[in-house]
């Protein structure tokens, strides 16, 4: 929903029903991720993507019927052999999509979630997507906004149980679905519920002010990271040089980077690349650096620089596991050699670590093209 978020608060803070169709599940090789979002609006205008195209007309028709009747339906598509005009995942997989009504009455909180999404804050959504045969609960929710919880899912006992799911689930930063036995048991799988998480975007912080960095830092903002360029010369981290930065801070590198840790200021998701290629900035952010648990550290450097960067960081005391996680040099080998060249092979390592993917290319290799995130 993150990304139709603007479109959907304009008409319903105008009083207008919209069609809202949500990735819920996905199998094999889906083209969304769960929480994509496509919206049917009330003049008929379409906004955002459920599939990439396989079934985004089939998705229409039920847009607009939800829109018009308030029924909601949960509907699975997936390839077709027998029909190849039959509504289907071409690519061959299988996806889950919840249709709904959208307005002020099925979603009052609409107005605060879209607030605490612009902004960054946490916020958590649980819609209960199938109920037990002859239940009227399809289509309830729970709003999870700074640790209160508003609305229900028709029990207290499951609501109590979705609450700690949802927490839990914003904690990892987690959307898909949890199933439950008819009041919220843990062992039945009678219900299903879809809760999606609005976290923070993940941090990028580039260290090195030099031109591989902005390449570096347009990307990773087009990626959907909130990014840092960090330097200790003034004269070369400005915001002029580094426009798609979300800020540029001048401070000595590895300092920078452990006053951000204490204040929990990054997390596991968070990506380090290091292009300073300079010993006396680079060793000892690395050093901090890989004694955190981040997402990704990459630094650029020839392999002799790597090689000797390597040394020095044994001298100071890391292990051979703390400098398994250092990706360098950075990126993946494309024939990169430009700025720009160099931040594709970056943002493809970033892609590629985060999915599970080879690295290599896509018509030498078998099996799904798109892969379910590494645990």
């Amino acid at each position: 929903m993150r990304e139709v978020i603007t479109e959907l608060e304009r008409w319903w803070r105008a009083g207008e029903s919209v069609g809202m169709g949500t990735v819920v599940g996905t199998w094999k090789s889906s083209p969304r991720s769960p929480g994509a979002a496509m919206l049917v609006g009330p003049d008929g205008t379409v906004v955002g993507s459920v599939s990439g195209g396989c079934v985004e007309g089939a998705v229409y028709e039920l847009g607009e019927a939800a829109r018009e009747s308030g029924e909601p339906v949960l509907q699975r598509y997936g390839v077709s052999d027998d029909d190849a005009f039959a509504v289907g995942l071409t690519c061959g997989g299988i996806i889950d999509i919840f249709v709904e009504q959208v307005n002020r009455d099925t979603f009052p909180e609409l107005g605060d979630v879209a607030d605490d999404i612009r902004a960054g804050r946490p916020v958590a959504i649980a819609t209960l997507i199938s109920d037990v045969p002859g239940g009227d609960r399809v289509g309830r929710r729970l709003v999870m906004q700074d640790g209160v919880t508003t609305g229900t899912l028709g029990s207290a006992r499951l609501d109590a149980a979705v609450h700690d799911d949802a927490a839990g689930s914003l904690q990892q930063g987690r959307t898909g679905i949890v199933r439950y036995g008819p009041d919220g048991e843990r062992r039945g799988d009678d219900i299903a519920v879809f809760i999606a998480s609005y976290v923070p975007p993940p941090r990028m912080i580039v260290f090195g002010a030099i031109d591989f960095a902005a390449a570096v830092a347009h990307i990773g903002s087009f990626l959907g990271y909130r990014v840092t360029v960090c330097d200790a010369r003034a004269i070369f981290a400005t915001a002029t040089r580094f426009p798609d930065a979300d800020e540029v801070i001048v401070e000595w590198p590895h300092r920078y980077l452990e006053k951000a840790y204490e204040a929990e200021e990054i997390d596991e998701r968070t990506v380090v690349c290091v292009l300073t290629h300079d010993p006396k900035f680079d060793v000892p952010l690395l050093a901090s650096a890989l004694r955190m648990p981040l997402a990704y550290v990459g630094a650029m450097g020839s392999r002799r620089t790597n090689d000797d960067r390597l040394a020095r960081l044994r001298e100071l005391g890391l292990s051979d596991e703390e400098l398994a996680r250092l990706q360098a040099p950075i990126g993946l080998d494309v024939g990169a050699r430009t700025p720009e060249e160099t931040a594709v092979s970056v943002a493809a390592e970033l892609i590629a670590l985060r999915w599970g993917g080879s690295g290599s290319q896509l018509s030498r290799t078998d099996g799904p093209i798109h892969h379910e995130p590494r645990a």
